[in-house]
């Protein structure tokens, strides 16, 4: 074989590697995060159309909660499903209401005191960082803004560390695909297969997903089982 020919050999399978690599960056392409929606939003979080749309109670409702679950809200806002799942997890439960707008915090105890709820704790996260203890959590809820993350792989990192072994991740998301939420912007919207190539490379499996919501995507995810 002549020097020529090796050396072509060697370059064909030494760049094919690359070529699965761009065909699978062709297949999901890189998301971009959309822009934070700011506290002066909020009075769309509390809309009087939003248990029609969402259908709050069946999404509770899937989760299975029981009393003394210990679960957290990520991107709480003015805690719209967090006060719900407070009155279901009763006083021997927790919530934890995680934002990183202080003002959102503030509105949330607002909503809190003027509804007598004492089982929620407001945290005051940061972009990479959910600030909640290690291996604490039954529950963690994420409803609409998973697409608003600036660090989504550090924020599921640890997601995974506050989960308890048996814990579980329930994600709402407006779907990108068809028509159903065509009224919600763009980047404000994920499709199946985005989230599954960010999530299970994570360390998450996906346990279940439905499509009884209008608008939605519904994912429960937990903990992936080590590999033998």
């Amino acid at each position: 074989m002549s020097h020529k020919i090796l050396s072509l050999l060697l370059c064909t399978i030494c760049t094919m590697p690359l070529c699965f690599a761009a065909d699978e960056e062709e297949a999901t392409p890189k998301r971009t995060p959309a822009q934070i929606m700011s506290y002066r939003g909020a009075p769309w979080l509390e809309r009087s159309t939003r248990d029609e749309e969402e259908q709050p109670y069946k999404v509770i409702g899937a989760m299975k909660l029981k009393e003394g679950d210990v679960v957290a809200d990520i991107g709480v806002g003015t805690g719209y499903y967090a006060r719900k799942i407070a009155r279901v997890v009763g006083a021997k439960g927790t919530v934890y209401g995680v934002d990183i707008q202080p003002e959102m915090l503030e509105m949330l105890v607002e909503f809190c005191e003027r509804q007598q709820i004492e089982n929620i704790k407001p945290i005051l996260g940061e972009f990479d960082d959910p600030k909640l203890p290690k291996e604490s959590l039954d529950w963690i809820i994420l409803t609409d803004v998973y697409h608003e993350f600036s660090h989504p792989e550090a924020m599921l990192a640890k997601m995974l560390e506050a989960l308890k072994p048996t814990g579980k991740v329930l994600l709402l998301e407006y779907r990108l695909d068809g028509e159903t939420a065509r009224h919600i912007k763009i980047d404000h919207r994920m499709s199946v297969k985005q989230v599954k190539s960010e999530w299970l490379p994570a360390g998450f499996e996906l346990l279940e997903l439905e499509e009884f919501l209008p608008t939605q995507h519904l994912f429960i995810f937990g903990k992936a089982k080590p590999k033998e």
